[in-house]
């Protein structure tokens, strides 16, 4: 029997939430892993796919990394003995030396940290963060250019081939 036989579904899909649009806003510029500090009535709510990090981000406090703006709901049968705040701040789980960095960027070269992705690891619920600048509005109108040129070729490429 293999490690991940059974409880894993074969290597399936293990993210919880996505920020598309954050790519759609940002250039990203480099990428971390954090772990996120959740309660009990929070796991069980991503387990049931109630997590949003659409209009969430990171700031620094006190010289630690929160998540601000991440929505978790409560499980109404969860959550009966708990006073639950969906959009609470939770604190983001870092070595001190991504920290120290971190904060560098974003109080001194203006960048943003967003998230990206929520996702399983193992049995723990990870952040993907980017270190981000803010796009202008022509910087998004090219990417869009870009993104519909590559469409049409791979279909003019599709075409090619298929007549040949």
């Amino acid at each position: 029997m293999g490690k991940n036989s059974g409880k894993d579904k074969a290597n399936g899909d293990r993210t919880i939430a996505l920020n598309k649009r954050a790519r759609h806003d940002y250039h990203f510029e480099q990428r971390f892993e954090a772990g996120l500090a959740l309660q009990g009535w929070e796991l069980k709510a991503i387990r049931a796919g109630r997590a949003n990090i659409g209009d969430a981000y990171a700031v620094p406090l006190g010289g630690e990394l929160f998540l601000i703006g991440s929505q978790i709901t409560p499980l109404i049968q969860a959550s009966t003995h708990v006073v639950a705040n969906d959009r609470r701040s939770r604190k983001l789980l870092l070595h001190r030396r991504e920290i120290d960095t971190l904060i560098g960027h974003v109080q001194r070269d203006g960048y943003t940290l967003v998230p990206t992705a929520l996702y399983w690891k193992g049995n723990k619920v990870k952040a993907e963060l980017a270190l981000a600048k803010g796009k202008q509005a022509h910087d998004k109108r090219q990417a869009s250019k870009d993104r519909d040129w590559a469409r049409d070729k791979q279909r003019a490429m599709r075409a090619h081939n298929k007549d040949a």
